[in-house]
């Protein structure tokens, strides 16, 4: 790697979530989403790859043990439909079935970790009605870091946290990092 290219150092500032409060938290969500939903009968969560998925995994256990049934779970990979990263102009090619299920009138809750400028939620909305058509869609982020480049609102927030454009928040979960804790890092240059 070149000088320009080497990865920026990042110094940790402090830890924001525990595994147990990532855990309470993930409780209340769940208990939220059921309650606005009025159950979870047309319910389905789809999480954003990457941390996005083990999210949407662990709410969906957490609703099916509420509810007493399972609760339909899938994936989207957003990657060709980012507008900020440089791609060439082919539109992605939507494989049928590639979320697991049909979203056609379906409420859909996205799931993703951090919710930040709003980006990674538009390529997500593009991509998720490239499958069809659901009757309704929100939104669950475990940190709302706020700097909104979109109007883009989540229904769901595990928490709130202000942040300096130097300031990172990075999600770790067990099934992604083998670690399990929230922390506040900052970039030093």
């Amino acid at each position: 790697m070149s000088e320009t290219q080497q990865k920026p150092v990042l110094r940790i500032k402090g830890r924001l979530m525990s595994a147990s409060e990532i855990e309470r938290t993930l409780v209340r969500l769940a208990h939220e989403i059921v309650e606005k939903s009025n159950g979870s009968e047309n319910l389905a969560l789809v999480g954003i790859k990457r941390r996005g998925i083990p999210l949407a995994q662990r709410l969906a256990k957490l609703i099916a043990d509420i509810e007493k049934h399972p609760i339909d779970t899938g994936m989207l990979d957003i990657q060709f439909y980012r507008d900020d990263l440089s791609t060439t102009d082919v539109r992605p090619v939507v494989t049928p079935g590639a979320i697991g299920f049909d979203v056609n009138g379906r409420d859909v809750v996205l799931c993703d970790d951090v919710l930040y400028t709003g980006r990674t939620i538009r390529a997500a909305l593009d991509a998720l009605f490239d499958h069809g058509r659901p009757r309704r869609v929100q939104l669950a982020v475990l940190i709302d870091r706020g700097h909104r480049e979109l109007p883009i609102e989540a229904t769901y927030v595990g928490r709130h946290v202000p942040t300096s454009s130097r300031e990172i928040i990075e999600v770790k979960f067990q099934e992604v990092d083998n670690d399990e804790q929230v922390l506040l890092v900052e970039r030093v240059d």
